[in-house]
């Protein structure tokens, strides 16, 4: 019984030792990197998950333009995220009128992610082929997330240069609703593109922390002006485009009128 024993506690030194052996034999920043790799990808997979989680179940309606592109009514699970958040209370727009959209984009790392949209019915088939054509050309966008993730806070939104559409509100400083309202209006890279205005002949800046960006002339990454891709690609749709209004200036902001009936 005590011969048997230490051949079994010698057997397992062995192997103790042979996969001592190999681990040393492995270089520790390869293993590092296939760490941080693995982690970057979750990261990554994560914002999947999230977009993914909204369209399990394709609706019976789903458009798909192109692989990763597509749009389709308002899932009961969207509804019920957006509801008392985006769509607050008292929003006049349906449901029905209202579209929801999965997008690819390029973020600001040049890396490939999943974005959220939800806008009016009528643009729907637009903006995927406007966003379609800015990854396409690897245009950088920061982010692409539902408001909703806000709060449905439209400052919180700018400050992380978030990229959004519907968002039952009223234009800042009015009692008037936003193009916003009624998903008819797109907000792109709002951090360095703010919405400027001239209260009683002082410039104000939204949000604060894009003071800087509000001087057009300086040349910064992510600027819009009228030699950028996404204003080209904007108004060939036939948005027009808030960086060309005369007493203030929404460098961000696209938005067009319903077709009429």
């Amino acid at each position: 019984m005590i011969t048997k024993n230490k051949n079994i506690l010698s057997g397992g030194a062995v192997v103790f030792l042979l996969c001592l052996l190999f681990c040393m034999a492995v270089p520790l920043p390869l293993c590092a990197a296939g760490t941080l790799a693995s982690e970057g990808e979750n990261v990554s997979g994560n914002q999947e998950e999230g977009a993914a989680a909204q369209s399990a179940v394709p609706q019976a309606d789903r458009v798909t333009y192109q692989e990763g592109f597509f749009y389709e009514s308002l899932s009961d699970a969207v509804k019920e995220k957006i509801t008392g958040i985006s769509y607050g209370e008292g929003c006049i727009v349906p449901y029905e009128e209202l579209t929801y959209l999965q997008v690819l984009y390029m973020d600001f790392e040049g890396q490939p992610q999943v974005g959220e949209i939800i806008c009016n019915q009528a643009i729907a088939q637009d903006l995927v082929e406007i966003f379609y054509e800015l990854y396409q050309a690897s245009y950088p966008i920061e982010r692409i997330r539902l408001i909703d993730e806000y709060g449905g806070d439209d400052t919180l939104s700018m400050e992380a240069n978030n990229t959004s559409c519907f968002n039952y509100r009223v234009v800042d400083g009015t009692s008037s609703l936003s193009r916003h309202a009624y998903g008819l209006a797109v907000d792109i890279n709002p951090l360095y593109n703010p919405y400027v205005t001239y209260p009683n002949g002082k410039r104000r800046v939204s949000p604060t922390a894009s003071e800087i960006y509000a001087d057009r002339s300086l040349d910064f990454p992510a600027k819009i002006d009228k030699n950028d891709l996404c204003y080209q690609l904007f108004t060939e749709h036939g948005f027009t485009w808030g960086g060309n209004w005369k007493t203030m200036k929404d460098y961000q902001h696209f938005q067009k009128a319903l077709p009429q009936k």
